[in-house]
């Protein structure tokens, strides 16, 4: 998708990614230069409540546990 930078420097995110990534009035977008390019990341209202689920069958208690008893082995 393409779109072109006005002469105050707006654009229009597409109607397709904004109902993709939740994108409405009032959202806030981070632009981060990567050296290479840009991203542009919506952030969401709430973003604790959007990493919710995140690390779900990642077993990251057990993994949690492993690196207590390999730390506690080291000491």
């Amino acid at each position: 998708m393409r779109t072109t930078v006005t002469q105050r420097g707006q654009t229009v995110i597409p109607a397709d990614l904004r109902r993709k990534y939740g994108i409405a009035e009032g959202t806030q977008v981070e632009w981060i230069d990567t050296g290479a390019g840009l991203k542009v990341i919506p952030i969401p209202s709430d973003p604790v409540a959007s990493l919710r689920g995140l690390g779900k069958g990642e077993r990251l208690v057990a993994r949690l546990l492993e690196e207590r008893r390999r730390d506690r082995a080291n000491e």
